[in-house]
């Protein structure tokens, strides 16, 4: 990236995820990748877990930028299986919040290890030592680590060769999403419980990343109309895989409305095939909303 893409990149970046879910690096090297990137604004985001949130605040301290506390929920709706809402401004440890977090981790495990034996019936062997490490350390196990697993074994690259499988994504989108001969469902809040627990907590509720769950227009601005409905606070507008178009509909839509509009790079690791680098989102000349985000100022004079 050249200097002066980088100097007109957003300082805010407001969804980023450690090993405590599926991210490559600690709550505390999160935040130094972040501090190195020229991020000031900061939300760590693990999925349907706070556990790293105290961690991540001293090593923001440290480093002199603003956390956010934050969550990322899992949430069903319509027939979606993942839809994500983020929790900004959270207790990580209200007691509601945490209970029902720890519920949905529990599925987590439970259909890893679901998944895990419907590919092992389907003939893959699986890289056992790399998902006992991650469970050694406490790091979650989801379907990205499933087709990392696959593809790091000897014996399955010639299947994977012949269907077409260069690399995990291709893997994990050919056997692991809705519909595909490996994916299990889980048992998750509806979108209307994501929100009562965020607010419960304390907390704001975006809805993550529209157009990576919705592809049409129509449906994503439908689907906002309910999620209001149900007491949603905002769009995650400013997503790295988001359009201009896509990014501009959001931002119109929630100024329309009166939501907040949040954006981020939704970084997991520096190796990471899409989401590996802090500040890739763009803006677009556009001004995001983060009210009760942005961090307070000190008065002038």
């Amino acid at each position: 990236m050249n200097e002066a893409v980088v100097s007109s990149a957003p300082t805010f970046d407001l969804q980023s995820h450690s090993r405590h879910s599926d991210g490559a690096l600690s709550p505390t090297e999160v935040v130094g990748a972040a501090a190195d990137a020229g991020v000031r604004l900061l939300a760590l985001s693990d999925h349907d877990t706070a556990t790293g949130v105290a961690e991540a605040q001293t090593a923001a301290r440290e480093a002199g930028l603003a956390l956010v506390t934050a969550t990322e929920i899992s949430a069903l709706f319509d027939g979606h299986q993942d839809l994500h809402v983020l929790g900004y401004l959270i207790d990580p440890q209200e007691p509601g919040l945490t209970e029902a977090l720890q519920r949905s981790r529990a599925d987590r495990e439970h259909r890893a290890d679901a998944m895990a034996d419907a590919l092992r019936e389907l003939g893959f062997v699986l890289d056992e030592a790399m998902l006992a490490q991650r469970a050694a350390q406490g790091a979650s196990i989801g379907r990205p680590h499933l087709a990392q697993a696959v593809i790091a074994q000897a014996e399955n690259r010639e299947r994977c060769r012949r269907e077409g499988l260069t690399d995990s994504t291709d893997f994990l989108v050919a056997y692991l999403v809705e519909g595909k001969p490996a994916f299990r469902p889980r048992q998750a809040p509806t979108v209307a419980e994501a929100i009562e627990l965020i607010h419960g907590a304390g907390g704001v509720a975006i809805w993550a990343h529209p157009f990576w769950d919705i592809s049409e227009p129509d449906a994503v601005l439908a689907a906002i109309g309910r999620f209001r409905r149900l007491g949603l606070d905002g769009i995650e507008g400013f997503y790295v895989t988001h359009t201009e178009d896509q990014t501009r509909l959001l931002a119109a839509h929630c100024a329309e409305h009166g939501l907040l509009c949040t954006g981020s790079s939704d970084f997991h690791g520096p190796e990471h095939h899409t989401f590996s680098r802090f500040r890739a989102h763009r803006t677009y000349g556009l001004t995001p909303a983060l009210g009760p985000l942005e961090p307070e100022r000190p008065p002038a004079g």
